[in-house]
């Protein structure tokens, strides 16, 4: 199986960052789950995004997830994938020029690359998008289009591809799921 990095951090939506973990892992993938400036054995925290009428989500406190493995010692060679999940993590992970070179270092490399819902801010951060037809959240459309790659809406159901580029809209806390 695969050994798979996942870069998260604090306020992840719950759902994107848990339940995707869990599934790689129960698939028999090791996935090292890294934040920058924190350690093995500490926590993030977690959000919930909720669809409740207003004009955009909701977002309220999730749980505490226990990162597995060192950010600093992290390097693309030494996995098959890289795994972004979305919320809001992606909005301050992206102004670290770290994480930037990671992503950079996996397209470079043309490894598989999956993000979910905000997670394409990371990707439009290191500049990897262009020319690719994408799907992300979408209040992310402008960042998207703005680093010259194709915006798509998708259904709630599906995932779109492009080369070894895997994409989901947003998770099922989605109201159209």
């Amino acid at each position: 199986m695969a050994r798979v990095l996942m870069i998260t951090g604090d306020f992840v939506e719950d759902y994107e960052n848990m339940v995707h973990f869990q599934s790689l892992t129960a698939m028999g993938h090791e996935v090292d789950a890294v934040c920058p400036n924190k350690k093995i054995g500490e926590t993030i925290a977690t959000s919930v995004h909720d669809f409740e009428g207003d004009q955009t989500y909701t977002e309220k406190r999730g749980h505490n997830f226990t990162l597995n493995a060192l950010f600093k010692n992290v390097k693309a060679e030494d996995y098959e994938a890289l795994y972004i999940p979305g919320g809001r993590s992606p909005e301050y992970l992206r102004l670290n020029e770290k994480v930037i070179a990671l992503v950079r270092d996996f397209f470079s490399a043309d490894k598989p690359v999956a993000s979910i819902c905000h997670g394409i801010q990371l990707l439009t951060s290191a500049g990897v998008v262009e020319g690719k037809t994408l799907t992300a959240y979408p209040a992310c459309k402008p960042e998207v289009e703005l680093a010259k790659g194709k915006y798509v809406e998708i259904a709630m159901d599906e995932a779109i591809t492009d080369g070894k580029l895997v994409q989901i809209m947003i998770s099922a806390t989605s109201p159209h799921f």
